[in-house]
Order: structure tokens, then sequence, then C-alpha cells
């Protein structure tokens, strides 16, 4: 998979790039992560890439041109071009892994008050991360880019995201590890058990109990009916 992120702050990629399972993947060849500065595609003599808003207003705008000539340098065929905004669709389990599957994203990074509308025509799908508002969209694409990076076939064990959180509009059931006693409680006997059967209904039962707890509207979105 071939990820752009289209940003005018590529130093905030840094640390991203270079820890974890992100990096990992990236020497694994897995995933080529390129990050690119929009204001390398300013045609302004100062290479400048916001302006004031029409009509007035506080703050700067993100101007079309940089991202418009951003896009067609990058744009392949089978391209899918993301535009993080908090007006976007809410980011899910099931859209990451949808992502997964493509050959090539191009995430374009807003910042400042916003960016110009016509920006948007750009777009394939639209996205946010969340009910709240970002200094930029360089985190929110940072959130993405992991999500959908650790679902590529062998950058980290199948086992290890299928019971993940959301998978079946379910949160992930509870996990202990030494010591069997820390402080007065105790791990379930049932885990120490080695009786596999009764640890998947385990597991499962309290799949479907934290989320009646904690997220019941999973459940109506279509989890395990009692």
């Amino acid at each position: 998979m071939k990820i752009d992120i289209l940003t005018i702050f590529p130093e905030m990629f840094d640390g991203f790039l270079n820890t974890s399972i992100i990096k990992r993947a990236i020497q694994q060849k897995f995933v080529n992560i390129e990050i690119h500065d929009i204001r390398k595609y300013s045609k302004d003599p100062h290479k400048r890439v916001d302006d004031y808003s029409f009509g007035g207003g506080h703050g700067m705008v993100l101007m079309p041109q940089p991202i418009f000539d951003a896009v067609d340098d990058l744009k392949k065929e089978n391209t899918k071009v993301i535009l993080m905004t908090p007006q976007g669709i809410p980011y899910k389990q099931k859209m990451a892994y949808d992502l997964s599957l493509e050959k090539h994203i191009i995430i374009i990074c807003g910042h400042y008050e916003g960016f110009d509308e016509r920006i948007r025509s750009l777009a394939d799908i639209e996205i946010s991360i969340g009910d709240y508002v970002l200094t930029g969209g360089e985190l929110a694409s940072m959130v993405v880019t992991d999500s959908v990076v650790r679902l590529i076939d062998g950058v980290i064990e199948k086992e290890s995201h299928i019971n993940d959180s959301f998978n079946n509009n379910l949160l992930d059931y509870p996990v202990y590890t030494k010591p069997v006693n820390f402080r007065g409680m105790k791990v379930p006997d049932v885990l120490l058990s080695g009786h596999h059967a009764n640890i998947k209904k385990f597991r499962e039962d309290e799949a479907y109990k934290k989320t009646k707890e904690r997220r019941p509207d999973l459940l109506e979105d279509g989890g395990r009916n009692e």
C-alpha cells in the first residue's frame, strides 16, 4: 500500500513514522508512507498557501491551487483521496478495514480556519475522527494511518486484531497477565482452567457485558442479541 499525506507541517510526522508498528511496516515494505509539504506546490513567490476568507471572518483559509496541484501530481487510477475534516463521516473500524484494502491513499490535512470549499471536490471521502476540533488534520491523519496500516496483511498477526474492540460491534474482552493475585484482585478462574471452550464463552460474554455497560449504542447498531 502507498499512503501520501499532504500537510503544511511535515515535521509533525517524524516521530510517528519512526516508532513501533508503523516503522516496522515501512521497513518490511508492507506500506510506503510519504509526507508532502503543500508549500512545495505553491505558485506564490513566498510559498504562501493560505489567505483571508472572502466575506470576512477570523482566521486564514487554505487556498485551492497548491492542494489541487499536489493531488494532480500524486493521484493514480486506483487512488482514494481522503479529506480530514470535522464535517466528515465519523470514523469507525469498518472504515479502517475497507481502507486497508486500498492500493493507494492520499490524505489531505486541513489547517488554520479551514480550507477553500472547492477542495472538497477532490475528495472521494471526508472523514472525522470525533466531534471536536483540532488545530489541524495532522493528528487525525495519523489516527487513520495507524488504524489502517495495522490491518494490512502481514503487519501484525491476524489474531491480534480479529478480536479488537468494535469488531462485530463489541468492545474487546478483558485480558489479564501475571501475577494471578494482585492486591487482592484475582484473575478469573476460568482463564486458568485450560478449558478452551469455557474460556471462549467467558470472553464472548464479557465482551457483550462490557459493551452493554459502556457502549450500548454499539449493540443498537448490530451487536449480539440477548
